[in-house]
């Protein structure tokens, strides 16, 4: 099976090939050759090259400032951004971008489009995600922060979890309850609040290994206007699965590129270790790679399913099982091979705590064990694995629902 594109693709493929050469140097190896403060200083770079460009918001249509590029034209891009090893934005760009940014340009106003949109453009709102609670994680319908209306303004108490770079953020897209009387789904909105205001305190939450990626986001009476609810008030799940269907993002194929390049890296490690004829170590290795070749096809059939109008569903969940029960056992390996060195690492460090390290990055036990801890919790976070093995089996299969009993108002649901 070789699977091709288009010749329109692959021109569009050459021209991002030529912008790279003309903008990174000469010796380039990728994001994991910098520093911290290098990682910092060219990121800072790069986002206006991209927006001067028209390689920044490359989904967006054209009239809300973005590049309006075509399924297929963003998966190239995406691609060959993957394998030179460079971002296509900054760390909040995810968010205040890929995930905002589209479900502004489907639910919001007028104004709130005319307002927000070009303010993420030029980097003066730099956004994060408030999702979930210390008692709404996979469950997120039950979440408890309210929201209530005071005059013209939304008054919000509450605590959100997990807010992925809070601490570089000054809005927050937050889900608050807005009618506690009706089922959990039906009272939730979907609100726009400013974070640098009295009532909010940003935490950093350390992990096992140092990094500060999350934070907790402490709501007292902090305050945001009345007309930053988006798609309408006590609508805001319906509003949170649109974007959560974009947080999925034009890289399908990515999933497969990245961690093809991570288990590259690991068999150097095993050919450096003289442990690459061991033929149980090879036997796992082939495992692994089995698996990303899967997640390669699973993502060429995403983006054909994309280009013949069907979008993803449920079937993700798939996905999101393969590669986090993988990168457990392929980091797991990672250990085994280096050894005694793991209890007492050195070397760089991870470029993240949560996650693969960045393409180009030199062996480094220390980025080995951090990349270790990072991949203990993927199978917990953005929906655990018995989640989304009840996702696949009732969505997918068609097999029977789990007896539940929080049917009814979300306020008798929690006296229960």
């Amino acid at each position: 099976m070789d699977p091709t594109y288009t010749e329109q693709a692959e021109a569009f493929r050459r021209k991002i090939r030529d912008f790279l050469s003309e903008q990174l140097p000469a010796d380039w190896s990728g994001m994991g050759a910098l520093s911290p403060g290098e990682r910092t200083a060219f990121i800072a770079r790069w986002r206006p090259v991209l927006a001067e460009h028209g390689l920044l918001a490359v989904a967006w249509p054209e009239r809300y400032g973005g590049a309006g590029l075509s399924m297929l034209e963003r998966t190239v891009l995406a691609e060959e951004f993957a394998k030179a090893g460079v971002p296509t934005g900054n760390d909040n760009d995810i968010f205040s971008i890929g995930m905002l940014g589209h479900t502004l340009i489907e639910w919001g106003t007028e104004e709130q489009q005319q307002h927000f949109l070009p303010r993420i453009l030029d980097g003066t709102d730099v956004w994060c995600q408030g999702y979930s609670e210390p008692n709404s994680g996979s469950d997120l319908a039950s979440l408890a922060t309210r929201a209530e209306l005071d005059g013209d303004e939304w008054l919000i108490n509450g605590q959100k979890i997990w807010t992925s770079q809070g601490h570089n953020a000054n809005w927050i897209f937050v889900l608050c309850r807005t009618d506690p009387t009706v089922r959990k789904q039906a009272g939730i909105s979907f609100l726009l609040c400013p974070l640098d205001q009295p009532g909010v305190e940003v935490r950093p939450i350390v992990n096992a290994s140092g990094h500060h990626d999350f934070n907790e986001v402490f709501f007292t009476d902090a305050r945001t206007g009345r007309d930053n609810v988006v798609g309408g008030v006590n609508n805001g799940w319906a509003v949170s699965n649109t974007l959560l269907a974009y947080e999925r993002g034009d890289d399908a194929t990515i999933t497969g590129i990245r961690h093809g390049d991570e288990l590259r890296r690991l068999i150097a490690v095993a050919r450096d270790r003289g442990r690459i004829d061991d033929p149980l170590i090879r036997q796992r290795l082939a495992w692994c790679y089995t698996k990303v070749q899967i997640m390669r096809y699973q993502g060429l059939r995403m983006v054909t399913d994309a280009l013949n109008g069907y979008h993803q569903g449920p079937e993700s969940s798939l996905n999101k099982l393969l590669w986090s029960e993988y990168h457990q056992r392929l980091t797991e390996l990672a250990i085994e091979l280096i050894g005694a060195e793991a209890m007492t690492p050195s070397g760089r460090d991870a470029a993240s705590g949560v996650g693969l390290d960045d393409v180009g990055s030199p062996y480094s036990s220390a980025a080995w064990v951090t990349t270790f801890m990072g991949a203990r919790p993927a199978t917990i976070y953005s929906g655990s694995s018995e989640i989304q093995r009840n996702i696949v089996g009732e969505r997918v299969l068609g097999l029977p629902r789990e007896p539940r009993n929080d049917t009814g108002p979300w306020n008798e649901t929690v006296r229960s």
